[in-house]
């Protein structure tokens, strides 16, 4: 492995902080193409790329993404959906994004996802999770959306919601 492939590998799987400004680079892609898609800001009033990082991951709203592998992995969460999902950041980057949602969900889920992919962003999603504990929530209200980085390379999706309940 080539050290320059290494070192994305390995920051990627970081946990949000100062060292890593909280993954700046990749959060910035979220809020970029949340501004292009939805026309509004995710996180208004933010002075710089770097707090807008650190706001984003510790929102009272719950942030995820996943990447553009065949059975996608979630790549970022913030510290409301860690909570909800009662999982580590290490465990959460290694989860298949599908196992987020129960068996009888995941075809709901699949079809969601095919029509972000179609049509850029949904709002008003509704859906059953399930934490790493079974703790089931509803989510309500979730916007879901195409990542897209500067350089206009699709990069996966990204998903939040500020309203859920547990079942």
């Amino acid at each position: 492995m080539t050290g320059n492939l290494f070192y994305i590998l390995w920051f990627s799987m970081d946990y949000p902080t100062e060292k890593n400004n909280f993954l700046v680079e990749h959060v910035v892609d979220i809020g970029n193409s949340y501004r292009q898609l939805l026309l509004k800001e995710l996180i208004p009033d933010s002075q710089s790329d770097e707090q807008f990082a650190r706001q984003l991951f510790y929102a009272p709203f719950a942030l995820v993404s996943h990447d553009t592998v065949s059975d996608p992995v979630f790549n970022y969460a913030n510290l409301k959906a860690l909570e909800l999902f009662e999982l580590s950041w290490e465990d959460f980057t290694r989860l298949p994004s599908r196992l987020s949602a129960e068996p009888v969900n995941q075809v709901e889920r699949k079809r969601l996802l095919a029509e972000v992919t179609e049509k850029g962003y949904i709002d008003h999603y509704e859906g059953v999770r399930i934490s790493s504990t079974g703790k089931r929530f509803l989510i309500k209200n979730a916007v879901v959306w195409n990542l897209i980085d500067k350089n206009k390379r699709y990069k996966g999706q990204a998903a939040c919601f500020e309203q859920w309940m547990f079942l």
